[in-house]
């Protein structure tokens, strides 16, 4: 429960601190993982994303609507080809700054243990 309601803090302060770009913290991870090129499927993005394909399909449709994704067909009749806009790039490229600073902040908070203990743990409780 602790480790959930720790997730969720988190998550919260992510979205404060990206709202005045219009993207939650998940889209902005979705925008992440596109910077470094198209994803091969939805399946593997939910996949590096940790996130269920029903949620990232929602956050992708709303990323496609403002423009910051496109989608086509991919490689097979079953598959999507998704990728960055131009205006998803300047958008993504915008906020990095800003997460940066939130992350120092927050490794700042978090004095004992250290942020790298705290992370490394976390990491750790990702993979079970």
């Amino acid at each position: 429960m602790n480790t959930r309601m720790a997730a969720r803090a988190v998550t919260r302060r992510a979205d404060r601190k990206l709202r005045g770009f219009g993207v939650t913290s998940a889209q902005f991870n979705i925008l992440g993982v596109l910077s470094t090129g198209p994803a091969a499927s939805i399946t593997d993005m939910a996949a590096d994303l940790a996130m269920d394909r029903t949620t990232l399909s929602r956050n992708l449709a709303v990323l496609e609507r403002r423009k910051l994704v496109s989608t086509g067909a991919g490689e097979h009749a079953r598959m999507r080809s998704i990728e960055l806009t131009p205006e998803g790039r300047r958008i993504f490229e915008s906020i990095l700054p800003e997460w940066r600073n939130s992350q120092e902040e927050l490794r700042n908070l978090l004095t004992n243990p250290d942020f790298q203990t705290t992370l490394d743990g976390l990491r750790h409780l990702a993979k079970l």
